[in-house]
């Protein structure tokens, strides 16, 4: 079984040397040690040093110094709009105030489904819908790897 041993952010690596990709929800691309299934039905040992926060679009280096292209999967989401932005702003604060993960954008938050959540924030006059799409919520403060905030927005 191949390896692949080292994470490039998006940008950072050649990508027209990717001879597969993998598909990740938002959990299974915070890992160190995983087996991954490529694409193309390859099993390939995920091996890095530590634990990396991988987003679309960064490339896994494999063992033969081939690369796989790291791709969001589709998840289930609740997409959280409000009548205006500064509405808004005070649901992504009460939001924030739990420490959810969440992928803002200047017109919607996007969360994974919570129950509790989506019924504060409905208390909040705030609207939530279903969506199905990859999930890429803020980095915290403190972490390094940075991508940009467009990156989770479609």
């Amino acid at each position: 079984m191949r390896r692949a041993i080292a994470h490039a952010k998006n940008g950072d690596w050649p990508t027209s040397k990717a001879m597969d990709g993998v598909t990740l929800d938002y959990d299974a691309r915070h890992r160190r040690r995983y087996r991954l299934r490529t694409n193309g039905g390859e099993d390939v040992l995920l091996d890095l040093a530590e634990a990396v926060a991988m987003a679309d679009g960064d490339g896994l280096r494999l063992d033969d110094n081939h690369w796989l292209s790291v791709q969001a999967g589709q998840e289930n989401l609740i997409e959280i709009t409000a009548d205006n932005f500064e509405h808004l702003t005070r649901i992504a604060w009460h939001l924030g105030n739990r420490h959810l993960p969440a992928a803002i954008s200047a017109d919607r938050i996007l969360i994974r489904p919570d129950h509790v959540i989506e019924s504060m924030v409905i208390g909040l006059d705030g609207s939530i819908h279903p969506v199905t799409e990859p999930f890429q919520p803020e980095y915290g403060a403190y972490h390094e790897h940075r991508h940009s905030p467009s990156s989770s927005t479609s």
